[in-house]
């Protein structure tokens, strides 16, 4: 029965039996993490005999370049076209950097505050930026932003993708500079943009003609399932309507290799690739060449990489199965709470009642139970409605993880209780 159709003495009773269960878990001692979507040791596991790849005999790139030496700081050809491949870019509009996409988003930014992009005046000398970001959203885009003075303004994420409506609208002023967004597998509600939203954030045309999507496809290959879900190609549609330049797209194998030593890339127009190496090659000689051929021959093609990926989602999903089953058991017949169930990436977004949230992550961790913070997934970290938490089932074992999901049902219990029994 859904608790807004109970008496209070019926709530009264409720929150004494759940007290006891809470009680009961803080006994255990818990010492659980599910704050991020780090890889599993089983995880890490798969790619363990890429370290044992470079017995070879020549270490010499397609083009001659010895990847042992300096050389190819726009990335050697090879990893060029594997990561073309993934997204689906020619090798020519696809430059590789170190192991962090993150790392190629905050310089793509950071450059645009201090020298503009592509000929176009410096967006610090053009009076206030701002940035579109969609909500909930992922943390660290926020953090790019608060950390450079850009003043971030929410989007609501629509069941197809953010509103592109009110983008559309947003987008008329120019001190609107850009958005970020993850458009496949969202963090942290999973959802994949429709070709609908695609095709609208491609056709923009908004007043700051030096405008630009980053669009992150950190998951682009991060099913959960047997199959992955189709992403139209930006890129691509963009060349089509005559609207190349808008985007800045960029990818990793963090989570495919080894996070923190995979390899990460950007791809973009002609216009923008060429704008980016005119600074790339002051920042630098060149990046890791000998990681990259050690990606190349481990998985030697892009769908290479996506076979890996079957190997991910079965270590993954029955972690999310276990997740999901707990909260459809626990709270999906009370009314409180609602979530997604995603095909893939790295998080369930969980909304419970309004002005809870806080007080659910409180609970949790004096249990021993770390959540990612109420609030992270909006920009300055504040969720006006304190409602979304961001569940990251991938890391914990198997075991943990259902002690740690049956703790995260009883605080979000406990916490709306305590909330409707002070109203």
């Amino acid at each position: 029965m859904k608790y807004c159709e109970l008496s209070r003495e019926e709530l009264l009773v409720l929150k004494d039996e759940t007290e006891k269960r809470y009680i009961e878990f803080k006994r255990k001692n818990l010492v659980l993490d599910m704050s991020r979507g780090k890889p599993n040791k089983e995880q890490l596991d798969l790619t363990m005999d890429m370290l044992d790849c470079m017995k070879i005999d020549s270490y010499d790139t397609i083009t001659g370049i010895d990847s042992r030496n300096y050389g190819c700081f726009e990335g050697i050809p090879e990893a060029r076209k594997i990561m073309g491949d993934l997204l689906g870019v020619d090798s020519n509009n696809v430059i590789i950097g170190g192991a962090s996409s993150l790392n190629l988003m905050f310089d793509y930014v950071t450059t645009a505050m201090l020298k503009g992009v592509c000929g176009h005046e410096p967006w610090s000398k053009q009076g206030k930026v701002k940035f579109l970001c969609p909500v909930p959203g992922y943390d660290r885009h926020f953090a790019i932003c608060e950390y450079l003075g850009i003043e971030m303004i929410n989007i609501p994420m629509l069941d197809n993708g953010p509103d592109v409506e009110l983008i559309t609208e947003l987008v008329k002023d120019s001190s609107v500079k850009g958005m970020f967004c993850v458009p496949k597998y969202s963090n942290p509600e999973g959802k994949v943009f429709s070709d609908k939203v695609v095709k609208a954030l491609a056709e923009l045309k908004p007043a700051a003609p030096d405008f630009r999507i980053i669009w992150d496809n950190a998951y682009c290959v991060h099913h959960l399932g047997e199959h992955d879900d189709e992403l139209l190609n930006i890129i691509e549609y963009c060349a089509q309507v005559g609207n190349p330049d808008i985007v800045i797209e960029v990818t990793s194998t963090s989570k495919i290799s080894f996070p923190g030593s995979g390899i990460s890339c950007i791809a973009a127009s002609d216009n923008n690739i060429k704008d980016i190496l005119s600074r790339m090659k002051i920042q630098t000689i060149c990046n890791n060449n000998i990681n990259q051929l050690r990606h190349v021959k481990y998985f030697g093609s892009a769908q290479g990489i996506r076979e890996h990926m079957n190997k991910h989602a079965a270590i993954l999903r029955p972690r999310f199965d276990i997740v999901l089953e707990m909260l459809e058991n626990e709270l999906a017949e009370l009314g409180i709470a609602k979530w997604g169930n995603p095909k893939g990436g790295y998080f369930i977004s969980l909304d419970v009642m309004d002005g809870c949230a806080k007080r659910v992550c409180q609970l949790s961790r004096e249990a021993g139970v770390v959540l990612t913070n109420a609030g992270a997934t909006f920009p300055y970290g504040i969720d006006p409605n304190d409602r979304n938490i961001r569940i990251a089932p991938s890391f914990p074992s198997v075991e943990d993880l259902r002690l740690a999901s049956e703790l995260l049902c009883i605080s979000v219990k406990l916490a709306v209780l305590e909330k409707m029994l002070t109203k």
